[in-house]
């Protein structure tokens, strides 16, 4: 089957490393012009260079910080003017603090509304009109297994994170006359420098090794193992092609079985 992404232009935010790195690595793959975005240059000149050895297309590369509206206006204008326009669109933004609600100050929450909501909606905002002119797209919010099954410790992902369910299945309508087809998709436990922050701080916590941590988080995956971040960037890569013509709206679980919500 032809996935039809090759020659497509996609932004992909926050992809220096983790879910993001993985999944504009697909996209490079499959022959599709990435530009990758965090605050960090010298990762991004390090991905660019990856990703350039994979494909004959374009990889480009701007530094942003999600939470200043006036960068993320600069990003989308400057991918459109390197890469020709927008067909594809990876909303996605590093996680917020862990802790409970008695840890977290107006400033973290605010902190977070701004980096793993906000961001969401600015970038969309921005990108929306290409999209349009273009006759259509495809966005993928990346979200959280919190999403269907808060978890412990991480108040302020549990919270906005679900929020981007609500903006997900609220644009799904208000889109599809344009041909936009938006979905969620939300990473269960898969090995990126996050998860493995995650376990260190629940390790320390408990007084155990991180070691004893994964093999304790292991036992409440049915396939028992973590995922590998490639293979949540599959689902993403089918959700952003031609294949997924008729899913808009939805939110998509990667977890190996975990999350046991219906």
């Amino acid at each position: 089957m032809n996935s039809g992404l090759k020659g497509k232009n996609a932004l992909v935010i926050a992809s220096s490393q983790g879910l993001g790195k993985a999944i504009a690595k697909q996209l490079v793959a499959q022959g599709v012009n990435v530009m990758i975005t965090s605050r960090d240059q010298v990762k991004l000149q390090e991905v660019k260079v990856e990703l350039e050895a994979l494909t004959a297309g374009k990889v480009k590369y701007q530094v942003c910080d999600l939470k200043k509206k006036h960068e993320i206006e600069e990003l989308v204008r400057n991918t459109i003017e390197e890469l020709g326009s927008i067909e594809l669109l990876v909303n996605n933004a590093g996680g917020p603090p862990a802790g409970t609600f008695e840890d977290m100050t107006d400033e973290d929450w605010q902190h977070a509304f701004e980096l793993n909501l906000l961001s969401y909606i600015r970038v969309i905002r921005e990108v929306l009109p290409k999209m349009k002119e273009n006759g259509g797209g495809k966005i993928v919010n990346i979200a959280s297994s919190s999403v269907k099954e808060p978890i412990p410790g991480l108040i302020l992902s549990n919270t906005f994170r679900t929020g981007i369910i609500g903006l997900t299945k609220t644009l799904a309508t208000e889109f599809a006359t344009s041909n936009i087809l938006i979905n969620t998709v939300a990473p269960g436990r898969i090995a990126t420098d996050r998860v493995a922050f995650l376990d260190e701080v629940t390790a320390r916590k408990e007084g155990v090794t991180k070691e004893q941590i994964e093999e304790k988080m292991k036992k409440n995956i049915p396939l028992g193992r973590y995922g590998e971040p490639k293979e949540f960037a599959n689902y993403v890569c089918f959700l952003l092609s031609d294949l997924n013509s008729y899913m808009t709206g939805q939110t998509f679980l990667v977890d190996g079985g975990m999350v046991k919500s219906i």
